[in-house]
């Protein structure tokens, strides 16, 4: 039955399993609500009698996905991604989502900003697609390909670099940079440190499994230098560690921090890049791949490798295998032609 509730109508009628349905039209029109209601009458029939599928839409999926994500560090970015593709799938049936269609979309994507932001948002379109298999809401995905994206150098900057960045910092923001040059800790991790997370007697912090981006949890040895820094935060905020005006820090790409990295004469330089600066430093210090690994909080090996570069003196040995053969080929090739012609003459 077809009934009013306001200036709204309303479906209510009950299914040939005895499932009772009812639901808003959506609509003060009736030839309208009368219309969607012969639709779901039609459709919960073949799909109890015949034993069809539901259709389900973009929109179901992208509720059930926040909802059974809903303990992902990154479920914020995926909300970001979510929202950004809704005007162009919003009510978008799910057997309609071919690779075409989800491509031209990513291409509108990738012209606003980068390959790499667009293989962001279709890593979660695949991945929620791929999940809709497991719910049972579709028989197969369409396979979609990655754009190719350019490998970027690590960024990262010398100690004579930190040491003018960290003069033209104030003080909260030279603070943190300092701690974050010392212990690696990436900027969320360090804005929400608490003081019950930190053993100054053991010089020792722990970010909880359910603060870090792969949820597990990070142990922190200190340096002195990091035991300094948060000495110098005692008595400014009993819970926060790092603060400003005795608040929490939350944002810390500020104008103070761009008119730093002016002054201090270093560019393409972002706040993350003291992470790389950290591992880059330990790397050629010497510290092994593998400890560096559980020191960052990294969840594969392969995440740390793209710092082995920056020390490549482990391979001295294994490069001088062929020295003997290079010293076979004489000292004549390195002198030039004319001095060669000059002997045999």
């Amino acid at each position: 039955m077809l009934y009013k509730r306001g200036k709204t109508w309303w479906i209510d009628f009950t299914a040939p399993n005895g499932q009772r349905i009812r639901q808003s039209a959506g609509t003060a029109d009736k030839t309208q609500a009368q219309e969607l209601y012969d639709n779901i009458r039609a459709q919960t029939w073949r799909q109890v009698k015949l034993g069809e599928r539901p259709t389900y839409t973009w929109d179901d999926a992208g509720v059930r996905w926040l909802d059974e994500r809903s303990y992902k560090a990154t479920i914020q970015k995926d909300m970001e991604h979510l929202t950004w593709l809704q005007p162009y799938f919003r009510g978008k049936p799910l057997t309609e989502m071919n690779r075409a269609f989800i491509m031209e979309v990513l291409e509108i994507k990738k012209k606003e900003t980068s390959p790499a932001s667009a293989n962001r948002v279709l890593a979660l379109v695949r991945a929620v697609l791929r999940m809709c298999i497991e719910w049972d809401w579709l028989d197969n995905a369409p396979k979609l390909r990655q754009y190719p994206e350019n490998k970027r150098r690590v960024r990262w900057i010398t100690t004579d670099e930190a040491a003018r960045l960290l003069r033209e910092l104030p003080d909260h923001l030279r603070d943190m940079a300092h701690f974050s040059l010392a212990t690696g800790l990436r900027q969320s991790n360090m804005s929400g440190l608490l003081w019950e997370q930190v053993d100054l007697t053991r010089k020792v912090a722990w970010i909880h499994p359910d603060q870090s981006k792969n949820r597990k949890a990070i142990g922190v040895s200190l340096t002195d230098s990091a035991v300094a820094i948060i000495r110098r935060q005692i008595g400014k905020n009993p819970t926060y560690i790092f603060t400003y005006n005795g608040q929490s820090i939350h944002q810390v790409n500020t104008k103070a921090w761009r008119n730093a990295l002016k002054r201090a004469g270093i560019s393409n330089f972002r706040w993350h890049d003291l992470r790389h600066t950290w591992a880059s430093w330990h790397v050629q210090a010497g510290t092994p791949i593998s400890r560096l690994q559980e020191m960052g909080g990294w969840e594969s090996v392969e995440m740390v490798r793209r710092y082995a570069h920056l020390a490549p003196e482990h391979l001295a040995g294994d490069s001088a295998n062929i020295e003997g053969a290079l010293s076979s080929l004489g000292t004549n090739l390195s002198q030039p032609p004319f001095l060669i012609a000059q002997k045999k003459g």
